[in-house]
């Protein structure tokens, strides 16, 4: 018997005036504006003599880059371990942490999110998975992005986040806290390095690593787990994958044992180096901002038996 569900790939309209432009902005428009605005700086820096370019303006741009993927993945752990699994309870720092960090990483409102997760983990590699990868790489990897259902956006908000506050405040202020993210803070930042007659071009530069960072952040996520993670792929390949998303690229472990806080063993230096979303989260732990975790069973230690 066929299964009454569509691929989704064949059922929503890809056409271009089914395009969500505010998806085609986060993917596609500014981190290309990211590169020109990088390669105009570099440009002009190069061209012009009154403009100062340093060597060392290319690694504290690096380091710029650096930091914002760093921070744009710690919203998504955050995010899809603890408030899409519910694998913990975050108090109000940690949550403020969480929900900033995904307006960084323009994800966009965490009931769209969350619902979208749900129906993967439902779906998954199913017709009416959002993101199948049996319906094509594109589609997976932001095809699904790009064209949306009307009905998705209609389903019931997932009740759980709505006790969460700064969750249940993101999802109401998501445009102007976005607005404020992406243009009013960023705006206020050349404003006073003008008037403290700072380098405009070394603010440039970093505005633009950060925008490019975020962009990166944002593919290496969606074509790492989406598709990549569900695949098999060289071991090299997948702890790569791991340092662009946090650990969440481990996926193989993930559908067996979603609800849980740790992508790879707590104890190992290199365990919580690559799975650093996951480390960040026992660090809230350990300062107080987060209880009642989940672990998998195979990520904890084990015992030793008494002699």
């Amino acid at each position: 018997m066929t299964s009454a569900i569509q691929p989704r790939s064949e059922v929503i309209d890809r056409s271009f005036g089914n395009i969500s432009w505010a998806s085609m902005f986060s993917a596609v428009i500014y981190p290309s504006l990211g590169i020109l605005a990088l390669v105009i700086a570099l440009v002009v820096g190069l061209a012009f003599s009154g403009v100062h370019l340093r060597w060392w303006h290319l690694p504290v741009g690096l380091g710029t880059a650096l930091l914002t993927l760093f921070m744009c993945n710690q919203g998504i752990g955050g995010l899809h371990r603890v408030w899409q699994h519910r694998a913990g309870e975050l108090k109000i720092p940690a949550q403020i942490f969480v929900m900033a960090n995904c307006i960084l990483a323009m994800q966009g409102k965490l009931t769209d999110w969350v619902n979208f997760h749900s129906q993967h983990h439902r779906h998954a590699d199913e017709p009416g998975d959002p993101h199948n990868p049996s319906e094509g790489t594109f589609w997976a990897w932001f095809g699904w992005i790009l064209w949306r259902d009307a009905e998705d956006m209609a389903r019931p908000a997932p009740k759980w986040l709505d006790v969460i506050p700064a969750a249940r405040f993101a999802d109401r202020h998501y445009n102007l806290l976005s607005i404020v993210m992406h243009l009013i803070i960023p705006a206020a930042i050349y404003l006073i390095v003008w008037a403290l007659g700072g380098s405009l071009v070394l603010t440039f530069i970093l505005h633009a690593s950060a925008i490019i960072a975020r962009g990166v952040q944002f593919h290496a996520t969606v074509l790492g787990i989406n598709v990549f993670g569900h695949r098999k792929l060289p071991k090299w390949a997948t702890w790569a994958m791991a340092l662009l998303t946090g650990g969440e690229a481990f996926h193989d472990h993930h559908h067996d044992f979603p609800r849980s806080i740790l992508h790879l063993p707590k104890k190992g230096f290199f365990n919580r180096i690559f799975d650093y979303n996951g480390t960040m989260l026992l660090v809230f732990q350990k300062l107080g901002l987060a209880k009642d975790y989940a672990i998998a069973p195979q990520f904890l230690p084990v015992p030793v038996e008494a002699e």
